[in-house]
C-alpha cells in the first residue's frame, strides 16, 4: 500500500510539474480542473472525443519544446553532427508520448528539377526516420515520408539555401486505439515513462518491472 501511495503521490507531482510547461491540460481545456487525476480523465475523454484538436494542441507543445527541424549540405541527405543532435533531442520528446505518431516531411532548395528535388526531399525524410529508429521509436509510429521538393521554401529564390534544404518532423495523430487505451490511466502513462523509462532495472521492484507475481 506504501508503494502504491508513493507512485501516485508521484504520478500527481509529475502531472503537475507537465501542466508548467505547456501541458495537455491546457490543450484540453481541462486547466481550470487543477492537477488531480480528474483532470487526466478529462483530457483522455477529450482525446476520445475531438483527437484532431488534441493533436494539433500535441503538435504545437512539440514544435514549441524542441527544434523541429533539420537542414542539409546541398544536394546531399546526409545528416551532420548537428542535425543529429536536434534529432536525439526530437525522439527524447517522442518516447515521452508512446500513444503519438509522427511524420517526416522531406524539402529541398529550387536548384535541380522538380522530379529530382522530390526524390531529394524523401531521401531526407527517410533518413531523418531511419535515425529516429536507431533511438528507440518505432517505425510504424513514424507514420509516413512525404516529400514537398521545392514546392515550400522558406526562402524564395533560385539561388542554392541550407534553410530551404529541411526535413520537419510532426505529431500526425495516435496510434491506433491509443486514446481508449489513455482513458483513466493517464497516471500509468506518466509512471512508466518518467520514472521507469529513466530508472535502471535493477533498481526496480518486480511489480514495477513487470517480471514479478
Amino acid at each position: 500500500m506504501k508503494t502504491i501511495l508513493a507512485m501516485t503521490a508521484t504520478a500527481l507531482t509529475l502531472m503537475g510539474c507537465a501542466q508548467q510547461v505547456g501541458a495537455p491540460a491546457d490543450a484540453a481545456g481541462a486547466a481550470d480542473l487543477g492537477a488531480t487525476f480528474g483532470t487526466a480523465t478529462a483530457i483522455n475523454t477529450q482525446a476520445m472525443i475531438d483527437p484532431e484538436s488534441v493533436t494539433s494542441q500535441l503538435g504545437a507543445r512539440f514544435a514549441a519544446e524542441v527544434d523541429s527541424t533539420v537542414t542539409f549540405a546541398f544536394n546531399s541527405s546526409q545528416l551532420d553532427a548537428t542535425a543529429q543532435a536536434v534529432l536525439t533531442t526530437q525522439a527524447n520528446w517522442i518516447r515521452q508520448f508512446p500513444e503519438i505518431r509522427f511524420r517526416v516531411y522531406g524539402h529541398t532548395d529550387l536548384v535541380g528539377s522538380a522530379a529530382y528535388n522530390k526524390r531529394l526531399g524523401l531521401a531526407r525524410a527517410n533518413a531523418v526516420v531511419n535515425f529516429l529508429s536507431t533511438q528507440g521509436i518505432s517505425r510504424s509510429r513514424l507514420e509516413a515520408l512525404v516529400s514537398y521538393g521545392e514546392t515550400r521554401p522558406v526562402i524564395a529564390t533560385q539561388a542554392p539555401e541550407e534553410r530551404n534544404r529541411r526535413t520537419v518532423t510532426e505529431v500526425s495523430g495516435f496510434v491506433e486505439g491509443a486514446p481508449m487505451l489513455l482513458n483513466g490511466k493517464y497516471a500509468e502513462v506518466i509512471f512508466r515513462e518518467y520514472i521507469i523509462s529513466a530508472t535502471p532495472a535493477t533498481a526496480l521492484a518486480p511489480s514495477q518491472t513487470g517480471t514479478g507475481e
